[in-house]
């Protein structure tokens, strides 16, 4: 067995080894536990302020007791942790402090291999990142999906089905009262959005990686064999620490590939691509947006959830989860990688089986022949951009039209209800600064609202084009991640009202009707934006983000 890494803060002849120990010993364990066992951190991402992850304390104490079972000694810790909900301006903001978190908690302690405690959108990613850059054994627990809501006899997805119904408010159809009795059930206990949203679509990244016990993603949070997954990783944790395998093992370009197979899949949302990118390039593997467009080409998505498709994630769950995507993939991965279970992919879904059809289709039934995410160029995307065209409205999918430009997200909601907002079924929303530096943190606005006065008219969708993110959860004929964002001098800077534009998506192609030398004069004549920060991280985060298409992370932490 090779020698463990605790054993450097505990087995050396200095003062400081006798009085770690005796400091540890005051929480009352004995000298037993020092005993060459391995020490297994349990890094936690619970808080009350995060609601799908306010459930973490309990799954930790399971994992626990996986660790104690196998000979281990679990110490538990906490980072900061990432409120989807709550966080201003956005939690993607702060994804990079809190794998900087992660990475230096590793990094500091006397950890043998460490449990990943995680289930909002940003958490997964980030503590991806840092067991990357940490490069530890690692162990992956999501905290699982949240109850689906439940409202008058109906099922609701929190996300999409609240978008929906609140446009209905917006638009007159509900009243405050139905509003507020709609408030009380979309979300029915702890975990994250229960339809295939950014969480969802990372906790399934976690387990197609390889990073967790097989099956462990869609488990529902209140469901009791989340606990018992919780307790098989800890002991999978001691494992791992004496078998020495480390994430870099694990997460391979060939890992990635498979991800990325898995996310188009099972209709993915579109911030895969850029947290996908971020933790590979951690690992020193370079991911770019063509490695998706590529493997979106050859890939059906087959899994039918909100909201590309119907049912929500304890239906993909009851119908056998991720090992049966895994499984039906098999012919476009790469089955060889190995996984913290010790076998390889192919090994881990050998016995994996449907129970229903109809959520998991067959490839010759995809919902679509392709992946979900479809990535774009053009003069007004150089870089790229991106659409989920699973979600989008087939009509609009080649469009031509005439734009309405928003400066900021501002500008956007003060105007977005206002019913003599000079647009039609035909116009193109522009929304710019809304990107990494622009938002600043690259928010989640890219869904622009619809306009009041169409959702009067009965009109559900229109072409939006922003350099924000938008939620896993949302929908719409929305194309993303224009790169370079409008704030670093991208074309977006300088696109005008009453400017006409052209939607190809099937040509992957985002235009702007514009002669070359109208546009090189209108980038010349381009002004920054004055930056919004000037202290503190938020300077940290403008100096040193990355565009979308680098995954947003800080230069100085690629490897």
């Amino acid at each position: 067995m090779h020698k463990l890494r605790s054993r450097e803060w505990f087995d050396s002849p200095e003062y400081y080894s006798f009085s770690r120990k005796a400091w540890l010993r005051s929480q009352g364990f004995t000298h037993e536990v020092f005993d060459n066992k391995p020490v297994i951190g349990i890094c936690n991402s619970w808080s009350e302020l995060t609601n799908c992850n306010a459930h973490l304390r309990t799954v930790a104490e399971a994992v626990k007791r996986g660790v104690w079972a196998a000979g281990g000694f679990p110490l538990e810790f906490p980072t900061i942790s990432l409120a989807e909900m709550l966080m201003k301006p956005s939690s993607m903001m702060f994804r990079n402090l809190m794998a900087m978190d992660v990475e230096e908690s590793i990094r500091a302690h006397p950890l043998d291999a460490v449990v990943l405690l995680c289930g909002c959108d940003k958490t997964t990613p980030a503590q991806l990142m840092g067991a990357a850059s940490a490069d530890v054994p690692a162990i992956v627990v999501p905290g699982g999906p949240m109850l689906s809501g439940l409202h008058r006899g109906r099922e609701l997805g929190a996300g999409t089905d609240g978008r929906k119904l609140f446009d209905q408010f917006r638009s007159g159809r509900l009243t405050e009262e139905e509003l507020c009795e709609i408030e009380g059930c979309l979300a029915r206990s702890a975990g994250h959005c229960t339809v295939m949203g950014t969480a969802s679509t990372m906790t399934s990244m976690a387990e197609a990686l390889g990073m967790t016990l097989n099956g462990s993603a869609s488990i529902p949070a209140p469901d009791s064999r989340r606990l018992m997954s919780a307790e098989l990783s800890g002991r999978r944790a001691v494992e791992l620490a004496l078998e020495d395998l480390r994430p870099s093992r694990i997460m391979t370009r060939e890992a990635f590939e498979n991800a990325i197979t898995i996310d188009m899949a099972i209709g993915g949302s579109t911030n895969a691509v850029v947290h996908l990118i971020a933790i590979a390039g951690r690992l020193g593997i370079t991911l770019t947006p063509d490695d998706f467009d590529r493997v979106s080409r050859r890939t059906p998505c087959v899994v039918n959830l909100k909201p590309s498709g119907e049912y929500l994630m304890e239906d993909f769950f009851a119908a056998g989860g991720l090992p049966v995507v895994i499984r039906d993939m098999l012919p476009l991965l790469h089955g060889e990688c190995l996984t913290v279970t010790g076998r390889t992919i192919a090994q881990n879904v050998e016995a994996a089986e449907c129970f229903n059809r109809e959520v998991i289709r067959e490839t010759a039934r995809a919902l679509s022949a392709e992946g979900g995410t479809v990535v774009l160029r053009g003069n007004l995307c150089p870089s790229t951009a991106v659409i989920k065209h699973t979600a989008a409205s087939p009509h609009l999918l080649q469009h031509r039209g005439r734009a309405y430009v928003f400066e900021n997200k501002d500008q956007m909601m003060a105007q977005i209800d206002s019913p003599d907002l000079p647009v039609d079924e035909n116009s193109i929303l522009v929304m710019k600064n809304c990107g990494p530096k622009g938002g600043p943190g690259f928010p989640e606005w890219g869904q622009i609202p619809m306009p009041k006065k169409l959702l009067e008219r009965g009109v559900r969708d229109i072409v939006r084009i922003s350099d924000a993110r938008m939620s896993g959860t949302s929908f719409g004929t929305v194309v993303l991640h224009v790169t370079p964002e409008s704030a670093a001098g991208g074309p977006l800077a300088i696109v005008r009202t009453g400017d006409e534009i052209v939607l190809d998506t099937a040509g992957q192609r985002l235009d702007i009707q514009l002669p070359p030398e109208e546009i090189a004069q209108r980038l010349a004549a381009f002004t920054p934006p004055e930056p919004k920060y000037r202290r503190g991280y938020g300077k940290l985060f403008l100096d040193h983000v990355l565009q979308a298409d680098q995954g947003c992370d800080f230069d100085f932490l690629r490897k």
